[in-house]
């Protein structure tokens, strides 16, 4: 008994001193990148890899992304403070804070009283730079939790007067959904932004030109702008238009300075995409996120010493599934490039001009059926007979502008909130390929992270989303001991 009773107390040392003494030898690193794919969990990843390879002329198999050879690799929980199944918002306010909150809120506690400091600040309080990149708009759920504390994520013009207000050097990407406040009549917040010092450049040739200086700090907002002021999902970006890489690659060499640098990057519409069972432009933008991610680590192999990388998601959307009912055990992802372009491309290109002419009374599927094929890739008359039929019934629908969601739960679990018919194109295209989906919303799997660089061992485990911020706190060498509450 008195041997056990020594057994435990050589044990109880070892955890009390030993482990915090190592954890306390972890190196510092001084250059930081957190990537973040909205939306993205195993099953989003999975598609991009089996893409690449049927892509590559493989029967099946995976073409690893360079971030999923990381040598750190982790299962994330996501669930924030009242439900399994977070959202945008209440996840980045884990990742950036270390707290969980409610749906809706960022960076504030539950009685949304009480701010919390992010991880950003932390960083620009060492005297680092920090940037922050989204391909959805700058006032959104999650760049915004970096840098903004308020009671609803919906408060976007709120949202950006923060964004200026911030101090921090660089931010790049989408635009902003309310620069004038909801009604129109605010004071501009591109030019509030302006005078507290930041550069404002919206074309390619500004942006490009762009050079370090000191006191330097950036707005740059994409030229072309798609749905809700985001940047095109890649599947639609024309030549000439910027990328999520560039916007990194930029970032970099304006951000990069002997003290350090916070950057934050977002691949925001891998999640609309999802929330819209569109396969396609999912994978598209996985790739793109994973070239974003490249740059980072071209950056990594110059400053190995001082450079950590992390990758994440947030939560999982739509119920992505490897594998449907009608193919089995096979999968045609090959399929998945006769998608010439996204949903919301499709409506605005093809749907929305047709409605503009036609109406519920003359208008007639045929019509539209050649572009279907050489937008999706289906040939309607080669068809079963029951999945005609669902897509007669979404034109319908369709032509009918039954695009809200609808109030009968039937009706929402076939089309969501999106174009009947469009939706109805993207789940039959998908089917084909071998692709499935459960929902139009966010789900609550756990989903995985990946780190290169100093520390990258703390990112290895089955953790929270919460752990992530004390991580990247540990591996930075700032003291959050004391409240991080402001």
């Amino acid at each position: 008994m008195k041997q056990w009773k020594r057994f435990c107390a050589v044990v109880l040392a070892l955890v009390l001193f030993v482990v915090p003494a190592f954890a306390q030898n972890i190196e510092k690193a001084k250059y930081v990148f957190l990537f973040i794919g909205d939306g993205m969990a195993m099953a989003q990843v999975s598609a991009a890899e089996i893409y690449a390879k049927a892509m590559a002329g493989k029967d099946h198999g995976f073409a690893k992304l360079g971030f999923t050879q990381f040598p750190a690799q982790g299962i994330t929980t996501t669930y924030d403070s009242s439900s399994i199944i977070t959202d945008s918002a209440s996840a980045i306010t884990a990742i950036a804070t270390g707290h969980k909150t409610l749906s809706g809120v960022i960076n504030m506690d539950e009685s949304k009283t009480k701010q919390y400091k992010t991880i950003a600040e932390y960083a620009k309080g060492l005297g680092w730079k920090v940037g922050v990149v989204s391909n959805v708009s700058l006032d959104h759920a999650t760049p915004a939790g970096f840098y903004a504390k308020v009671p609803s994520r919906g408060d976007y013009y709120g949202i950006a007067i923060q964004l200026g207000q911030s101090g921090f050097d660089y931010f790049g990407g989408g635009g902003l959904k309310k620069p004038r406040g909801k009604n129109g009549d605010q004071p501009d917040v591109v030019e509030l932004a302006r005078e507290a010092g930041y550069t404002f450049v919206n074309s390619p040739a500004d942006f490009m030109a762009l050079e370090p200086a000191a006191g330097l700090k950036v707005l740059a907002v994409n030229q072309t702008l798609q749905d809700s002021n985001a940047m095109p999902y890649d599947i639609d970006r024309k030549v000439g238009d910027l990328s999520l890489a560039e916007y990194v690659a930029k970032g970099i060499e304006l951000l990069d300075n002997p003290r350090g640098f916070f950057f934050a990057v977002e691949s925001g519409k891998i999640d609309w995409a999802c929330h819209a069972n569109d396969a396609a432009a999912s994978i598209g933008d996985t790739i793109a996120f994973d070239k974003a991610i490249a740059k980072a680590i071209e950056f990594q192999k110059a400053h190995p010493k001082d450079t950590l990388i992390v990758v994440t998601g947030d939560h999982e959307t739509g119920g992505m599934s490897i594998g449907f009912a009608g193919t089995k055990y096979s999968t045609f992802f090959e399929k998945v490039s006769l998608q010439k372009g996204s949903y919301v491309a499709f409506n605005d290109t093809v749907l929305t001009p047709y409605k503009k002419s036609h109406t519920a009374a003359n208008g007639k599927l045929e019509d539209l059926l050649p572009s279907i094929q050489s937008w999706f890739g289906i040939d309607f008359a080669k068809l079963d007979d029951p999945s005609k039929e669902l897509i007669q019934r979404a034109f319908v629908r369709s032509m009918k502008g039954e695009i809200e969601r609808a109030p009968q739960e039937s009706v929402y679990n076939l089309y969501g909130s999106y174009e009947p018919l469009t939706v109805t194109l993207t789940h039959i295209a998908n089917q084909s390929a071998g692709i499935g989906w459960t929902s139009y919303s966010h789900t609550g799997v756990p989903v995985p992270t990946y780190a290169l660089g100093v520390g990258q061992s703390l990112f290895d485990g089955y953790y929270d989303n919460t752990d992530i911020f004390y991580k990247l706190a540990q591996v930075m060498g700032v003291d959050v001991s004391v409240a991080s509450a402001q």
